[in-house]
């Protein structure tokens, strides 16, 4: 990463900046931009199970090329626990939507290749879109309605319950009521439904692929209206650059290929800034945990959460800056120990200027520095223990007479590239 370090004083803090955090960089690797990627990331979705029109996710998914392609879309819970995952079928230049209620009701997007759709009805193609058989696919696509036994493990899953698609296990926070997680698209050469997730060995080495035509955007939606909207994150293949070749660096699905490069996924940025409103601002915060999570009793949660962070400073309009609370971490084989970590999951949704993250301030803008300490088995060899990529949004609350009519924002500014040759960008708190 380009190396950006702060001396912040606790009271009439003086900001040393060495290196801008802005300018020129690497397009290749580390940089996040809306264009076509071998995967894709939607940070954060919900779900309220409660109220079948209330709060919902959706997603499009989209082909930039003419190839037809595979794309294979796995569900994970909210503490990184990969849950369910389907294939979508897109012809050349193909879009397809999904609503995450219509998922967890049991109901997947309903696509198919050539082999299972001879007369286009299903999912027809245009004149200059490719149409073609994939393997494996007979009997997967278009995928069956779930069981109402398997719909319902699925929405137990997502809620922090015990799931028998987690063997009896659980896989998040406890949430009756209210489904949240990520989800990742990946582009693959053939279909496997529900077989197979990014976690799975061997899945890099002869199923994923690394073209780089997916595009797409989500939104947040109450009933029938869309609140907020923003481009799906894009995750770049590259099968060229050292670094996202080079065993032992740090790729987007590091922790699920033993750190050796084999996924050529570029990681995502570790420090970001964005504005806020106290008490009208939500930070939707995407985080790696850097271990290969499974399930877990439900009677416990993971050794690493709360997953900490090295630090944020909340400036005002007049740039005046406050630590909120101290939050660097000892370097130390143990879970962070600091009250204050209002980003404790893998995935999340918070409101600033909550209890989760007080501010001394009406307006102004955060820098985020998410990077984290944490020493699972076989974490990264070559680089620096703290560092951790991440993903940030922020979204302005716009209520009116009836509630909630609308958001605006969208993803915050990117501060750094992600250089595993470079020692991670760091807030440095006096002692």
């Amino acid at each position: 990463m380009r190396k950006n370090v702060f001396w912040v004083g606790v009271l009439g803090a003086m900001i040393l900046l060495v290196g801008a955090p802005a300018g020129a960089a690497d397009p290749a690797v580390g940089a996040i931009r809306s264009e076509p990627a071998a995967t894709l990331l939607l940070p954060y979705f919900e779900v309220d199970l409660s109220n079948s029109a209330g709060r919902t996710t959706r997603f499009w998914v989209n082909n930039a090329s003419a190839t037809a392609v595979m794309a294979h879309v796995t569900i994970w819970t909210d503490l990184s626990v990969p849950v369910y995952a389907f294939d979508i079928y897109l012809t050349g230049y193909d879009m397809q939507k999904v609503d995450m209620r219509n998922v967890l009701n049991g109901n997947l997007p309903q696509t198919a290749s050539a082999g299972q759709d001879p007369i286009d009805a299903i999912s027809p193609h245009g004149a200059k879109s490719q149409d073609v058989n994939f393997p494996n696919c007979g009997g997967v696509l278009p995928p069956a309605v779930l069981s109402a036994s398997d719909a319902t493990a699925l929405r137990r899953a997502l809620t922090g319950q015990s799931s028998t698609m987690l063997g009896g296990h659980c896989g998040g926070r406890s949430s009756p009521g209210f489904a949240h997680g990520y989800v990742t698209i990946d582009t693959i050469n053939q279909c496997v439904g529900d077989t197979q997730f990014p976690s799975t060995a061997g899945y890099f080495a002869s199923i994923a692929t690394v073209q780089n035509v997916l595009w797409g955007d989500f939104s947040y939606a109450n009933g029938t209206a869309d609140l907020q909207g923003s481009p799906l994150v894009a995750v770049v293949a590259n099968q060229t650059d050292p670094l996202t070749t080079t065993s032992g660096n740090y790729t987007f699905y590091g922790r699920y290929v033993g750190w050796d490069a084999s996924d050529h996924r570029s990681p995502l940025a570790t420090n970001y800034a964005g504005r806020y409103n106290s008490g009208q601002t939500q930070a939707v915060v995407w985080r790696d945990t850097k271990i290969a999570q499974e399930a877990f009793p439900c009677a416990s949660l993971p050794d690493w959460y709360p997953l900490g962070q090295e630090g944020f400073v909340v400036y005002d309009e007049q740039e005046h800056p406050v630590i909120p609370k101290p939050t660097q971490y000892p370097v130390a084989p143990q879970p962070p120990l600091d009250p204050f970590v209002p980003f404790a999951a893998a995935t999340q949704k918070v409101l600033l200027g909550s209890t989760a993250f007080p501010l001394p301030f009406t307006r102004g803008w955060i820098w985020y520095d998410l990077n984290v300490y944490v020493t699972p088995a076989g974490d990264v060899p070559s680089i620096d223990k703290n560092a951790a990529q991440s993903w940030v949004m922020t979204m302005r609350i716009i209520r009116g007479s009836a509630g909630t009519i609308g958001m605006v924002g969208g993803p915050a500014l990117q501060l750094d590239n992600f250089d595993p040759t470079a020692s991670h960008v760091q807030l440095l708190l006096p002692h």
